[in-house]
């Protein structure tokens, strides 16, 4: 079974508004060059005691040509209750790989974020470095990303000021593949400020895919979320847990 695919959720339990986007889930693992991608569009009107209205968007497209590959993403979420808006976020990614050799390959990305439950007002990053491919078995898959990223954050706690900081972002990912049906992946990044090393954000996922019938999978997610330095009154530690039917297609 290929993964990932490009993956977008039909049922959901439970979501969170992550402040740092696991770009690994982005990855379509294909030797075709040319584009792929997919889109979701979900909204849910509800009305009890209050009116509920729920709208989020999620497209992704990818373009590979021999060693170059580049990933786009866009992902909208907009909760609103009665004429008050609850839940709003937004998030805009665009990555460039390009092959020096099989094992290496450099990176270069840029970011766009809004988040209003976590007072995030605006976080732009630019970042490069490179990443090791650690093995080269098709059961299991080791990736190291050692990149530097340069960061500016506004947030609405009206408490913190305008921040402009370097810092690193590492990330350990795997894949492993025990049978044809069922596929563990998992990324975990660091990323601290370089000049501040006590000021740091972790981000771990951890998704588990279990076959169901051709291109169509049970996806279950667990994403975890710390931030030593949040903006006031947003705590240090977030979680989601999320599972959902996953479709993936070359």
């Amino acid at each position: 079974m290929k993964i990932i695919s490009l993956l977008f959720c039909c049922l959901y339990m439970l979501t969170a508004n992550s402040q740092i986007l696991n770009a690994e889930s982005l990855r379509k693992v294909t030797d075709t060059s040319g584009f792929s991608g997919a889109a979701s569009l979900n909204f849910a009107l509800k009305r009890n005691v209050n009116d509920f209205i729920t709208l989020s968007t999620d497209v992704h497209v990818q373009y590979k040509m021999n060693n170059h590959l580049i990933l786009f993403k866009n992902e909208v979420d907009f909760q609103k209750i009665e004429n008050e808006d609850f839940s709003n976020s937004l998030i805009s990614h665009i990555r460039y790989n390009y092959k020096i050799t099989p094992l290496i390959t450099w990176e270069a990305f840029g970011q766009a974020q809004y988040n209003k439950i976590n007072l995030i007002d605006f976080r732009g990053l630019l970042g490069t470095g490179p990443r090791f491919k650690l093995t080269q078995s098709e059961k299991y898959k080791f990736y190291l990303g050692t990149l530097v990223m340069f960061e500016y954050e506004e947030v609405a706690d009206g408490v913190t000021p305008i921040q402009r900081d370097i810092r690193g972002s590492s990330y350990l990912s795997f894949s492993l593949y025990p049978s044809n049906n069922l596929t563990l992946i998992s990324t975990t990044y660091y990323q601290p400020r370089i000049d501040h090393f006590s000021d740091y954000r972790i981000s771990s996922q951890s998704s588990l895919l279990v076959g169901l019938f051709t291109n169509f999978s049970l996806k279950t997610t667990y994403t975890f979320v710390y931030d030593d330095k949040p903006a006031i009154g947003i705590p240090n530690s977030q979680y989601s847990f999320t599972t959902g039917v996953s479709y993936a297609f070359d």
